[in-house]
């Protein structure tokens, strides 16, 4: 793309050498590729000048004056509106020109539009869809968030499980412990005193069932004919 800029170089006008020196060194300055066509010695050039401006941009009388500035056959302005551009830093979005990578406009129109190609907005998002993503973005970060935090005690309901548990009677953990051990030490108590209790009662019993059984062997032993024979002589001579 060639951009025009149409100018008078024989104008008698100091304000228009001016104006045409400005946008001259401008484009220059940015290293912009251009081609200046005199109105003043080319017929051809002012006819197609005045035809192709619009006709809302041509001043009362119908005329337009140098300079003007088109993109190939696109109109871009006049020296006032290359002027307000300059000032806004979108010289490049007035001649409808990719800003070069790395330029202070090409980061700001990166920044407001996202990428821009040939002077228009490429892959760029309206307002109510990057709303809508931002809004994703933030519920899923809340999400993970709260997994992160909530502790699988408190998810279960068990958070507070073994504190209520240990709190019977308005007692806490430790007193609860120490009650506890203090049953189990009586229970052993009374275990082995129960124990010595029974030990000389067990001994008794088991010496007079030693002794039964003794006494129960010799009533059971077999009785000799002759102690027999003895028996029976005693016993008659009581009877006489």
């Amino acid at each position: 793309m060639v951009i025009k800029v149409f100018l008078a170089s024989s104008s008698g006008s100091t304000a228009i050498k001016k104006k045409q020196q400005d946008v001259l060194g401008f484009l220059e300055a940015l290293k912009v590729d251009y081609a200046p066509l005199d109105i003043a010695c080319n017929e051809d050039n002012r006819m197609w000048m005045r035809e192709n401006v619009p006709v809302e941009k041509k001043p009362t009388n119908g005329i337009p004056l140098p300079p003007q500035i088109f993109n190939e056959e696109s109109y871009c302005g006049d020296y006032e509106t290359f002027f307000d551009a300059k000032e806004d830093n979108a010289v490049y979005a007035f001649l409808g020109l990719p800003p070069p990578p790395g330029s202070k406009e090409a980061k700001e129109a990166y920044l407001e539009n996202g990428p821009v190609e040939n002077g228009t907005i490429v892959n760029g998002t309206d307002d109510a869809e990057d709303e809508e993503n931002l809004e994703a973005e933030e519920e899923n970060i809340d999400d993970d968030t709260l997994k992160r935090e909530v502790p699988m005690e408190e998810c279960n309901g068990d958070e507070h499980t073994e504190e209520v548990e240990a709190e019977v009677g308005g007692e806490t953990g430790e007193e609860a412990a120490e009650e506890k051990v203090a049953e189990e030490k009586e229970a052993v108590e009374d275990t082995e005193e129960s124990l010595e209790n029974t030990a000389p009662v067990k001994e008794e019993e088991a010496q007079e069932e030693a002794e039964d059984e003794e006494a129960k062997g010799e009533d059971d032993q077999p009785v000799s004919e002759e102690e027999e024979e003895l028996r029976q002589l005693e016993q008659e001579e009581e009877d006489e």
